[in-house]
C-alpha cells in the first residue's frame, strides 16, 4: 500500500472547524483537491463521529468499493479543503446536499 499525498500538508491545516468530530472524505477531495459535490449527515457510528460524509460527487460504486480511496478525518480537515461547507456543519441528521455551481441545494433535511 503506497501512502497517500494529501493536496494540503499539515501547517495549512488552520483551526477553523475544531470539536466537530470525524468525518469520511473520499480521495477526490484530500488527494486531488476537488471541492465537495455531494454530502450527507448519518446517524454517528460512535461518540467521535460527526456523522458526516464528503464526496466530490463523481465516485462511483467501483471507486468507492475501494477502500483505499476514502478515510476518516477530522471535520476540520474537510472544511480547510473546501470552505463552502461549514456554513451546513450543524444540519440535523438525514440532511443531504448537492453542489449546484457556487452554492448548494439541500436535497433532503433529514426530517
Amino acid at each position: 500500500m503506497l501512502a497517500k499525498i494529501f493536496k494540503l500538508k499539515p501547517e495549512q491545516i488552520a483551526p477553523i472547524a475544531l470539536g466537530r468530530g470525524g468525518c469520511l472524505s473520499t480521495d477526490r477531495i484530500v488527494v486531488e483537491g476537488k471541492r465537495v459535490g455531494y454530502m450527507y449527515r448519518e446517524e454517528p457510528h460512535n461518540e467521535l463521529d460527526s456523522g458526516w460524509r464528503f464526496f466530490a460527487g463523481d465516485e462511483d460504486a467501483g471507486y468507492m468499493s475501494n477502500s483505499q480511496r476514502h478515510g476518516v478525518y477530522d471535520v476540520n480537515t474537510l472544511v480547510n479543503y473546501d470552505p463552502d461547507i461549514f456554513s451546513f456543519l450543524d444540519a440535523a441528521i438525514g440532511s443531504r446536499f448537492e453542489r449546484t455551481g457556487e452554492t448548494f441545494r439541500l436535497l433532503g433535511d433529514g426530517e
